[in-house]
C-alpha cells in the first residue's frame, strides 16, 4: 500500500483523481486537435452509513440501492461489512469554458463540443472510475463503480421514474458537492455543466460537511423564488415552475437529440443540456441578486 495512502488516503485519492484529469490523454473532446473533455475536479467523500442514502431508499424505492447493498452485491464473500466502513468517492468534472460559451449561444439543439462531451467526455469518466477502482484494489481496498456494475439498471414506475438504482449526482449531493435546482441538474461550486462520478470502497475516509441542509439550496428558484432562468432554455417545455417533466425531457433529448448529434455531427449520442448553459448557475453558485 502506498504510503501516502496510509498517511492520508483522502488526500491520496483526491491527487489521483486529479492527476488523472490533468495528464490522461482520454480526457480529450475528439476533434483532430487535443482540446480536453474537462477542467480540473471537485472531490469529495461521504459515509457508507449517512442517513442521506436511506432517505433516497424511503424516497425512490427498494429498487434504489444503498452503497452497502451495492457493496455486498459486489463483494458476496466480504458479507460481514458494515455500511460504517464503507466510503463513497465522488467527483465533479466541468465542461471547460469553451464549451459552455458554444453550448450558452445554442436556442435549440446542443452545440457540437458539449455533445462531445457528453460522449467523449463520458468515455474518460468511465476510464476515471476505472482507474480509482483500480488503484485501491492494487492497494488491498475492495472497491467498485456502481455505474459499472453488472446490476445498474433503471426503472420507469414510481414517482421519480424514469430513475436508477445508482445516482451520482445524489452521491455528489450526499458528499456535500452541490444541491439540485429546478431542472434537476447539480448546482456545484463549479456550475451544473458538469459530470458526475463515484466509487464506492472498503475504507473510512472523512466525509466532506455539507454547508447545506436543503438540497435545494443553491437553487434561486427554490431558496429566493426568483431566477427561473433554465425554464425558456428548454426548447421542449419541460421545464416550468412546477419542475422538470423528465419524460418529455428524455423524450427530446435521448431520441430526437440523438438523431441530430449523428447526423450532424457524426456521433452517436444524445444531449441536450441548454438548461445548464446561459443560466446564473453554469459555472458557480449563483448570489441572490444574480436572480
Amino acid at each position: 500500500m502506498p504510503k501516502e495512502l496510509t498517511k492520508d488516503p483522502a488526500g491520496w485519492i483526491r491527487e489521483q483523481i486529479e492527476r488523472f484529469v490533468e495528464a490522461s490523454p482520454a480526457n480529450d473532446l475528439g476533434f483532430d486537435t487535443a482540446e480536453p473533455a474537462f477542467d480540473r475536479p471537485l472531490v469529495g467523500f461521504s459515509s457508507g452509513a449517512d442517513p442521506v442514502y436511506d432517505e433516497y431508499v424511503a424516497h425512490i424505492g427498494d429498487f434504489y440501492l444503498t452503497p452497502l447493498r451495492i457493496f455486498r452485491k459486489a463483494f458476496p464473500d466480504q458479507a460481514d461489512v458494515s455500511a460504517e466502513a464503507l466510503s463513497v468517492i465522488s467527483w465533479i468534472l466541468p465542461s471547460t469554458a469553451a464549451t459552455r460559451t458554444d453550448q450558452g449561444a445554442q436556442t435549440k439543439k446542443p452545440s457540437e463540443r458539449w455533445a462531445r462531451t457528453r460522449y467523449y467526455g463520458e468515455k474518460f469518466n468511465v476510464a476515471l472510475r476505472n482507474r480509482v477502482a483500480e488503484q485501491l484494489t492494487e492497494a488491498g481496498i475492495s472497491a467498485l463503480a456502481p455505474m459499472l456494475a453488472p446490476f445498474w439498471s433503471q426503472s420507469s414506475v414510481g414517482p421519480y421514474a424514469p430513475c436508477s438504482n445508482w445516482s451520482e449526482r445524489h452521491a455528489a449531493y450526499a458528499a456535500g458537492l452541490g444541491t439540485f435546482g429546478l431542472c434537476d441538474g447539480l448546482i456545484t461550486p463549479l456550475g451544473k455543466a458538469i459530470r458526475a462520478g463515484s466509487v464506492i470502497a472498503r475504507i473510512v475516509l472523512p466525509p466532506t460537511p455539507r454547508s447545506y441542509t436543503d438540497h435545494h439550496a443553491h437553487c434561486l428558484h427554490y431558496s429566493h423564488g426568483t431566477c427561473g432562468q433554465c425554464i425558456p432554455r428548454c426548447p421542449v417545455k419541460a421545464l416550468s415552475k412546477s419542475g422538470h417533466d423528465k419524460p418529455t425531457c428524455m423524450q427530446y433529448t435521448e431520441h430526437s437529440m440523438n438523431q441530430y448529434c449523428i447526423k450532424t455531427y457524426g456521433i452517436d449520442t444524445y444531449a441536450c443540456g441548454l438548461c445548464q448553459a446561459a443560466v446564473p448557475c453554469m459555472d458557480h453558485i449563483p448570489a441572490p441578486e444574480e436572480g
